[in-house]
């Protein structure tokens, strides 16, 4: 499938048993409830889905029921976030093998690679598959910086189509859309600067939050695309105290928290996460339940 590089994307969680295992049939709720929102597309294996924590198997079980149920309707992409160009490649051959549309891919973990090092590393992925590829340039979390410049060098590979842009620095849409034009799609990967970086020029949003309020992030996508500018503000407004729950070290707990208030999750995380209690689980609680109670009525916003 050719990935158009626009829209709500969600970096969906994943859903474990009590005992621990996966659990496909929350997961799939979960799922349902973002399809039938409109979303474009299903980032697998990310931040939020715990992907450090899964086997290698649990990822190819993951990605082969999402492709499974989804059926077509929007493209599915997992995330490659290894140590190894070697780890890298093979992942990216079993994503090929199971079906999905394209890569989500972070620079190598752990080891801090320097410029040339990163450059090297996301060519020969690319090099080695024909899926279309987004770069996740988080310098804050992953302490690697993709560069304007080594993006230059990064295009040469045509299948690197787009950057999830989560550098936290606004001005930087407006750079890569001066430097590289349509060449390199942007996604916002930060819900608390979604609807600023969808104004200044990004193409779409890989969201958080989403997870738990499919509709309300799809409505402010396609309010703010068909000009009606002021009603995607006034949501986006509503939905700032819970979009904050996602740039926080326990966002996974957070946002797992806010999908069973939705009825579209459960509470439980892999350790070594740990669900939340005390101060810090009441807070996040009274978020979503201020959230719930001031939850905006949506104007039709598919189809726009």
């Amino acid at each position: 499938m050719k990935i158009n590089w626009e829209g709500v994307m969600p970096a969906v969680t994943t859903k474990f048993t009590d005992t621990d295992e996966l659990d496909l049939e929350m997961f799939k709720v979960n799922l349902k409830a973002q399809l039938d929102a409109g979303v474009h597309g299903i980032v697998l294996g990310g931040t939020l889905g715990e992907a450090s924590t899964l086997t290698d198997e649990e990822k190819r079980i993951l990605t082969r029921e999402t492709v499974e149920f989804v059926n077509g309707k929007v493209p599915v992409l997992i995330n490659i976030a290894e140590q190894s160009t070697k780890g890298a490649i093979d992942a990216a051959r079993k994503a090929t093998e199971d079906g999905a549309s394209g890569l989500m891919m972070l620079p190598p973990m752990r080891y801090k690679a320097g410029d040339r090092e990163t450059v090297e590393y996301f060519k020969a992925v690319a090099n080695s598959t024909s899926l279309p590829i987004m770069v996740y340039n988080n310098p804050v979390d992953y302490k690697i910086e993709v560069t304007l410049d080594m993006f230059d060098e990064l295009l040469a590979c045509d299948n690197i189509e787009a950057v999830k842009e989560s550098t936290r620095d606004i001005s930087n849409v407006t750079r890569i859309k001066n430097r590289f034009g349509d060449r390199l799609s942007i996604l916002t990967g930060v819900d608390t600067l979604a609807l600023e970086s969808l104004l200044m020029g990004a193409d779409g949003w890989v969201a958080g939050l989403v997870c738990a309020f499919p509709a309300e992030t799809v409505a402010i996508y396609e309010l703010q695309k068909a000009g009606r500018i002021q009603e995607a503000i006034e949501i986006y407004r509503w939905f700032l105290p819970l979009l904050e729950l996602d740039i926080n070290p326990k966002l996974v707990q957070n946002i797992k928290l806010a999908e069973v208030a939705t009825g579209i999750g459960t509470e439980n995380v892999r350790a070594p996460r740990l669900t939340l209690i005390g101060a810090e689980r009441a807070h996040v609680l009274k978020v979503i339940e201020e959230g719930l109670k001031n939850r905006p009525e949506l104007p039709a916003y598919k189809n726009l």
